[in-house]
C-alpha cells in the first residue's frame, strides 16, 4: 500500500483536497473525503500541511489572480487514453478554451469526444489540469465534477469567453458575483 500526504484548504470555488506522494501532486479534488484507492491503487493518507504548501500557495496565487501556470511536478495515473487526454488539457493556455472534440483529434481519436469527456470526468487533478476549459460545442458550459457555477467561476476568473445557461441556483448567482 502506498503512503501519500494530503491537506485541505480553502477556496472561492469550496473546501479542496490536495494530495501528494513523496515526489509530486497525485490529486486536488473538490473534497469530498479521501479515496481509499488512486489510479485503482490502494493508498493509505497522513494528513501534511508541509509536504502540500507549494500546492496551497500556488493555489492561493491563483485564485488571487496572481498565477496563470503552475510549476509542480505532476503524477498523473489511469489509462493511456486519459493520461493523453490529460496531457492535452495542460496544453490549453490560461484563458482559453477548446472543444471535446479538438481534444478528442489532438489525441488521435477524431470522434472520441464522449471519451475525451470521460477522461475530463475522472482527471485526478482539477484546476491544474485544467478539464474546466473543454466546452461543449466549443462555447457551452456542459459538465464538470465541480459543477456548472464553479466552471464559469474558473473561466471567468482565466478571462474566458463562453455561453452559460442563466443562472437558476443560488450558489449559481453567488460564484458568477464573486467572479465578476
Amino acid at each position: 500500500m502506498e503512503a501519500l500526504y494530503y491537506s485541505r484548504m480553502s477556496s472561492p470555488v469550496g473546501p479542496l483536497l490536495i494530495g501528494v506522494s513523496e515526489s509530486a501532486l497525485v490529486m486536488l479534488e473538490f473534497d469530498r473525503g479521501l479515496p481509499q484507492t488512486i489510479g485503482g491503487q490502494q493508498v493509505a493518507w497522513e494528513e501534511s500541511e508541509a509536504r502540500t504548501r507549494s500546492v496551497r500557495k500556488q493555489m492561493d496565487d491563483y485564485f488571487a489572480g496572481k498565477r496563470r501556470s503552475f510549476d509542480l511536478a505532476l503524477d498523473l495515473r489511469g489509462t493511456d487514453f486519459r493520461k493523453r487526454c490529460w496531457s492535452e488539457l495542460l496544453r490549453i493556455p490560461y484563458g482559453e478554451t477548446r472543444s471535446y472534440a479538438q481534444i478528442a483529434r489532438a489525441v488521435g481519436n477524431p470522434n472520441g469526444f464522449r471519451a475525451v469527456g470521460q477522461a475530463n470526468h475522472y482527471n485526478p487533478i482539477a484546476i491544474i489540469v485544467p478539464c474546466h476549459r473543454v466546452l461543449a460545442g466549443g462555447r457551452n458550459l456542459g459538465g464538470y465534477g465541480g459543477g456548472l457555477p464553479t466552471k464559469a467561476f474558473l473561466l471567468r476568473l482565466e478571462g474566458a469567453a463562453f455561453r452559460q445557461p442563466a443562472a437558476t441556483s443560488e450558489a449559481a448567482k453567488q460564484l458568477a458575483f464573486t467572479a465578476s
